[in-house]
């Protein structure tokens, strides 16, 4: 600081620095966090009932964008993907059928058919409350998911619109952040065996 400085110019002169710092922060977060958003977890605000009791409306995740690189999404999953329809809206429903299976629903029940099971599978769901009526019967292709809201009376599905396609999944449910007395890490995960 020279004596000859006014004040204003001295403030002007302490100002810089910090200037200079916040725009070195503001670049650094933008360089680390915009590739862990685009590749790696992304939010995800839960909109409608069709998931309903294992996430409701307004519950905050956090999507795992990366494991499905690396390993196939299994049964009981709960994944987010573009809507085959409208690739602009994201849906998050839980995969009950895998690629080459055939799904049968009857009277409210899911019967997989694959190598291990000939005889089928009946899943066992106790995370629905209601299991609808009617009847479907499906064959997976290669690259093809067969995914079901939990709130089966409400969510618009596999048995409306067909098989999910492989390329529209975007990541699975990693963590519930909010409400905070739900926070859990792979939330709603199911297990059939």
């Amino acid at each position: 600081m020279d004596a000859s400085d006014t004040p204003q110019e001295n403030a002007q002169k302490e100002k810089a620095p910090f200037v200079k710092e916040a725009v070195k922060f503001a670049l650094l977060a933008l360089l680390i966090v915009a590739p862990i958003r685009a590749y790696v977890a992304s939010p995800f605000l839960v909109n409608g009932a069709s998931m309903s009791p294992t996430f409701e409306n307004g519950e905050y995740l956090i999507v795992d964008e990366i494991s499905y690189r690396f390993e196939k999404p299994r049964r009981g999953d709960v994944i987010v993907f573009r809507y085959p329809r409208d690739p602009k809206l994201f849906f998050i429903k839980r995969v009950i059928g895998l690629p080459g299976e055939r799904i049968a629903i009857r009277g409210g029940i899911v019967t997989v058919y694959n190598a291990d099971n000939p005889d089928g599978l009946p899943l066992y769901e106790p995370y629905i409350s209601f299991r609808g009526y009617g009847n479907l019967d499906v064959i997976l292709e290669d690259d093809e998911y067969f995914v079901m809201g939990d709130n089966r009376a409400a969510s618009a599905d596999s048995r409306l619109w067909g098989p999910l396609e492989e390329e529209f999944i975007t990541g699975r449910a990693l963590v519930r952040l909010f409400p905070l007395s739900k926070m859990d890490v792979f939330p709603g995960r199911a297990s059939y065996q």
